[in-house]
């Protein structure tokens, strides 16, 4: 696929099942990817980290799996679903990120107790299905992965981007940042 080729096909993506609900949370899949990035956006984050939290829940837009999957005991394992599309066109600092946010969750829930008790009823549901907080040597593995930090970072903007009603820019203002993650963008700037 052509550059262009995978933008239109992200776009396609975000089109055809961005509209349904977010897992339980109020607002859809589509208002949740662009308010973390807003989020990102907001808290400095280079172009293409902006592009990893676009993107972090792109595994729900490509999985074959019914949205209330997690109230039938089912974990899509959309991280997985997503990094795997993107990594043939997105640079690791992109994929990587994303891969991790839901490990990233169980981290955070293992090593602040607060963020535990602040997960909303969705969040802890999928918390459950996911493999609940992190043991001891699941931390320590997580804390030597060179993503660590970054999907710390994006799994706290995952976090808030759940605001029913918030105005975000639209999609086509995150092209840029797509751009920039792309892997020909990175052997365009050799």
């Amino acid at each position: 696929m052509t550059d262009d080729e995978v933008i239109e096909a992200i776009f396609g993506a975000f089109a055809e099942r961005g509209s349904t609900a977010y897992l339980g949370e109020p607002v859809s899949l589509t208002e949740h990817m662009l308010q973390t990035a807003l989020a990102a956006e907001q808290d400095g984050a280079d172009p293409v980290l902006v592009a990893s939290a676009l993107l972090h829940d792109y595994g729900h837009l490509v999985h074959e799996l019914p949205e209330d999957s997690a109230e039938h005991g089912v974990d899509t394992l959309h991280e997985e679903a997503g990094a795997a599309w993107l990594e043939e066109h997105f640079v690791p600092r992109v994929t990587e990120p994303l891969r991790l946010h839901v490990l990233a969750k169980r981290y955070l829930c293992a090593v602040e107790p607060p963020y535990l008790a602040a997960l909303s009823p969705a969040s802890a549901l999928s918390l459950g299905l996911q493999g609940g907080p992190c043991t001891a040597d699941e931390v320590a593995a997580f804390e030597r992965n060179p993503f660590a930090d970054e999907a710390v970072r994006l799994r706290r903007w995952d976090d808030v981007g759940k605001i029913e009603g918030l105005v975000t820019p639209p999609l086509s203002h995150y092209l840029p940042a797509l751009r920039a993650g792309l892997r020909s963008a990175t052997r365009e700037r050799r």
